[in-house]
């Protein structure tokens, strides 16, 4: 397993507390409550994106 799998872990932590933030709190078009639900759906898929592709890194072998 390489470090990239905590770090998406991480990622996918934090974006996913960013986006129930950004919904329990989201108020009609307020900036601040769409910001974070925008960063958190982003950095929820950059997590999930991170720590998939260093799975499938690491499970593959090597090419022929």
């Amino acid at each position: 397993m390489t470090a990239f799998v905590p770090i998406g872990v991480l990622a996918l932590v934090v974006g996913g507390t960013m986006l129930v933030t950004g919904i329990r709190r989201h108020q009609a078009q307020h900036p601040k409550h769409v910001a974070m639900l925008i960063a958190g759906m982003m950095i929820t898929a950059f997590g999930l994106l991170l720590g998939g592709f260093a799975i499938a890194y690491t499970a593959a072998g090597p090419a022929r």
